[in-house]
């Protein structure tokens, strides 16, 4: 228990607590999607502290949070989630335990991306993101362009990720926002999706104390 600080705690007891009220509240009935809620905030707290056992929720999330977008044709989600997030946080889950900083399994060696390969990630999102436009088109996604800046915000999150920088936790944030929007959509039509509108919102204040935090190790890690 005295691996979070106080102030983590009070952020993942929040998160869950509201998680869990406003699916009691609007739902009450999709218990998959409160467990991956659950599984996704518990998987952020844990990121935010660079342990990559939230890596492994994190591959977890994405397999039921795909199936959960297949329920309401959101195929842009389920291909994003299923196709690219779930191999790419085994991959970070991969890269987070063969770099430990100074044999800390607990604690990943924060890394600094260099220009070229910021550039090289930025033409990389942009090709993925124009190819899976294309693909979500055919297969009549709803909300067609909102489901592809998805995917641009969700590629650049999982590459960040992979190469330990802590602008990951920015680019989860971006993504954030867009499924918040996305989901906020949904439950136009299905008011129980609220609980998932919640549930983003929540990982949107995590993801962005996950960005603190990082920088805050990553300060540490020099200095030292």
């Amino acid at each position: 228990m005295n691996y979070f600080t106080k102030g983590e705690k009070l952020l993942w007891g929040a998160s869950v607590l509201l998680i869990t009220l406003f699916f009691l509240l609007f739902d009450r009935s999709g218990y998959l999607t409160l467990a991956a809620s659950l599984i996704g905030a518990t998987s952020l707290i844990f990121s935010a502290k660079g342990n990559p056992f939230g890596q492994l929720l994190m591959i977890l999330f994405s397999l039921l949070y795909g199936f959960i977008s297949y329920t309401f044709s959101y195929y842009g989600e389920m291909i994003t989630y299923l196709g690219m997030t779930a191999p790419m946080a085994l991959f970070a889950l991969i890269s987070w335990l063969r770099h430990p900083y100074k044999g800390n399994r607990s604690e990943v060696a924060v890394n600094r991306l260099k220009a070229p390969e910021a550039g090289l990630m930025v033409l990389l999102t942009g090709a993925v993101t124009a190819v899976f436009y294309f693909i979500l088109k055919a297969f009549h996604t709803a909300n067609l362009l909102a489901s592809t800046l998805s995917v641009a915000t969700s590629f650049m999150a999982v590459y960040l990720t992979f190469r330990r920088s802590p602008y990951f936790a920015l680019a989860y944030a971006a993504n954030d926002l867009v499924l918040i929007l996305l989901w906020s959509l949904a439950a136009r039509h299905e008011l129980s999706y609220l609980s998932v509108v919640v549930c983003f919102a929540m990982f949107l204040c995590n993801d962005l104390y996950g960005f603190i935090n990082w920088k805050r190790i990553q300060n540490n890690q020099n200095n030292v």
